[in-house]
């Protein structure tokens, strides 16, 4: 038995100040991977094997992480849906697929608020991007003071018993091996302040969820039940507020459901993708 895998090909990109490093793998139609706050480019690699031999799979390192350059001063969120849209430009992709993780989720709501009506589809997971939960509708807005409490005393746990909190403690003690190289993978961009990069994030986080109608765009959340990062309920509460907007629960996920469980986020996203017609042949 032969098998030839999808050709691949790694570039990058100037924009002001800094340059963009991104793979792309595959053929078909385009599917763009935005990372979290722990991750890279590579860190797409389960859904990447899955996805290339139908796709044309576009994995990048946002600017400040590793490999990709920061101007001086460190990265501005603000920029990440402008560095996108350059990609998309760069690589003559058209209108994509974009799948978000955590941080990339301010790249995702962003692009398709610049860009109404030109995604074909948008995975938020484990996140709200720059949507403010603080303006979700009422029962959810009131339990979040609470989640957070919480959600930060458990994360304090975690990081003094070496648990990386993206991956949580069922990664951790269940797939060991999976859980040492998410650390690995964040620890390449150890240069980077991620503090000041959240409190940056936290400055853009002002959105009403309904904003996101604005995108003009199939939307899916799709939520880690376990997650102490991002409160899963929050994605389940934006949704009704978003016309045709989904939610796609992993209950016994954490934060990182992509790489915790990635046959399960793989097949969620697949789904959708062909619901809305962004599939081979389609």
């Amino acid at each position: 038995m032969s098998f030839t895998a999808p050709a691949r090909r790694l570039g990058t990109l100037d924009r002001p100040g800094c340059t963009i490093t991104y793979e792309v793998t595959g053929s078909g139609p385009p599917i763009v991977f935005a990372h979290g706050l722990g991750g890279c480019y590579l860190s797409w690699f389960q859904q990447v094997a899955h996805f290339a031999p139908r796709h044309t799979c576009i994995s990048f390192s946002h600017r400040g992480f590793f490999p990709s350059t920061a101007p001086e001063g460190g990265p501005d969120p603000r920029e990440y849906a402008g560095d996108l849209a350059a990609l998309v430009g760069h690589l003559g992709l058209g209108d994509i697929a974009l799948v978000c993780q955590s941080m990339g989720g301010w790249t995702g709501v962003e692009y398709a608020l610049a860009r109404p009506g030109r995604l074909r589809a948008l995975v938020l997971a484990a996140t709200t991007g720059s949507l403010d939960p603080r303006q979700m509708r009422e029962p959810a807005r009131g339990r979040l003071e609470g989640w957070m409490t919480d959600s930060a005393e458990a994360r304090a746990a975690m990081a003094a018993q070496g648990i990386h909190p993206a991956a949580g403690p069922a990664m951790a003690e269940r797939q060991p091996a999976l859980h040492h190289l998410y650390g690995q993978l964040d620890r390449l961009s150890a240069g980077l302040d991620k503090e000041a990069l959240r409190a940056r994030m936290g400055e853009m986080r002002r959105r009403p969820p309904a904003d996101l109608a604005g995108g003009n765009c199939p939307v899916l959340f799709i939520p880690g039940g376990q997650d102490l990062v991002i409160a899963p309920f929050s994605l389940h509460a934006m949704a009704p507020e978003i016309p045709g907007a989904r939610v796609a629960p992993v209950p016994d996920a954490g934060h990182s459901t992509y790489f915790e469980h990635p046959a399960a986020f793989n097949a969620l996203v697949e789904a959708f993708l062909i619901e809305v017609g962004h599939a081979q042949g389609d």
